[in-house]
């Protein structure tokens, strides 16, 4: 599973019948899965938070952020892709979207998939991003893990990848993209729970 067209993803997330979150009360987010090609293999971007920001500090996320006002989330993906790690793609770059995934700290985010030509070289900005890393699709079908917490009845989901584990949000979204497009398994992911630091 090194390799996979950019057809082939886009008819995978085509055949998949996504499922959209309405909270009133929640703030939209978007993030950018983008998919891209490094030494003949392709993979995903993932970055690791700076340990002084303000939310979220030193977790694991794919490139993202809230909406802006008049933004869809394909629009809001692909700005925060160029803000934080410096590839600008256009419009018609983006593939499709995966399912909504509400957040405890108040976020419905929304997982928005792209396609890197291979051209763009990313920058990252240090305020946004301690690290960068390249998860290539055969480390995407690693097996995840499942812990369970007193605080809440479902399973609080791990992706044991790029030499750590990274946790929901970001694994939930990441797992069904392994699922939906390099398994094509349509697999949904909201009954995973984050950990309780991420709560915040």
């Amino acid at each position: 599973m090194s390799t996979l067209d950019r057809a082939a993803v886009a008819a995978r997330l085509s055949g998949f019948e996504r499922r959209a979150v309405d909270l009133p009360d929640a703030r939209a987010a978007a993030v950018a899965i983008t998919i891209a090609e490094r030494d003949g293999r392709h993979g995903i971007w993932l970055t690791k938070r700076p340990a002084t920001m303000r939310r979220h500090a030193a977790q694991y996320a794919l490139p993202g952020g809230r909406l802006d006002p008049g933004e869809d989330q394909p629009t809001a993906a692909l700005r925060e892709l160029h803000e934080e790690i410096g590839v600008q793609l256009p419009a018609g770059s983006v593939l499709g979207m995966l399912d909504d995934y509400p957040t405890r700290s108040g976020f419905v985010i929304t997982p928005v998939v792209c396609w890197s030509d291979g051209s763009h070289v990313p920058a990252p900005n240090p305020d946004e991003v301690a690290q960068l890393f390249f998860v290539t699709f055969d480390e995407l079908m690693v097996e995840p893990r499942f812990l369970t917490i007193p605080q809440s009845d479902r399973p609080v989901i791990q992706l044991p990848i790029v030499g750590a584990l990274v946790h929901a949000p970001t694994a939930a979204v990441i797992y069904q993209f392994a699922e939906v497009v390099l398994r094509e398994r349509h697999t949904r992911v909201d009954g995973f729970e984050q950990p309780v630091f991420a709560w915040r």
